[in-house]
């Protein structure tokens, strides 16, 4: 019996297959592009019935407000990503932290030892972290290469370790 399904579908499948490319030769270029543009309207249904309901789809109609300058328009998405990827950019899609390049990590050394400079003191980690708002996982990288460096001086141990300019 399955033989008998699979020969029947694929004599099926061959004979609608064959009738939809004798209907598209048998039709003209304007006919297969006019068809393409009239469904696109549905598409966009489809795409609507897909979004969440938290967050209505609207349409253009005569009661919206003028729309923005595309000049406007492009700023405020310059804006919203510039400001997305400085608060994001920072961790992966897991929440680990993204590959810094040597530039990165050169302009933060040089951040936190321009801070260090400024107390004669020294900084511990977390006061270098809080000041700069730098996250906890991007010091040791930093801190490390620092004293490699001999740009920055540590004294103590663990937690208690203060940084000072060298």
């Amino acid at each position: 019996m399955p033989n008998t399904l699979r020969s029947s579908i694929d004599e099926l499948a061959s004979a609608f297959a064959s009738s939809i490319v004798a209907a598209i030769k048998a039709s003209s270029l304007d006919q297969i592009l006019n068809l393409g543009a009239a469904t696109a309207p549905a598409s966009a249904s489809r795409a609507a019935a897909r979004r969440p309901a938290s967050r209505p789809h609207t349409t253009a109609t005569a009661e919206k407000p003028a729309k923005k300058s595309v000049a406007k328009q492009s700023e405020a998405v310059a804006s919203a990503v510039a400001a997305k990827s400085a608060t994001s950019s920072k961790k992966t899609a897991k929440g680990r932290l993204r590959r810094r390049s040597p530039a990165e990590i050169a302009k933060a050394l040089s951040a936190i030892v321009e801070l260090v400079k400024k107390s004669p003191k020294g900084l511990r980690a977390e006061q270098i972290r809080a000041q700069l708002k730098m996250e906890a996982k991007e010091m040791p990288r930093v801190l490390k290469e620092g004293l490699g460096k001999k740009v920055l001086k540590s004294k103590g141990q663990k937690r208690s370790t203060t940084y000072t300019a060298s």
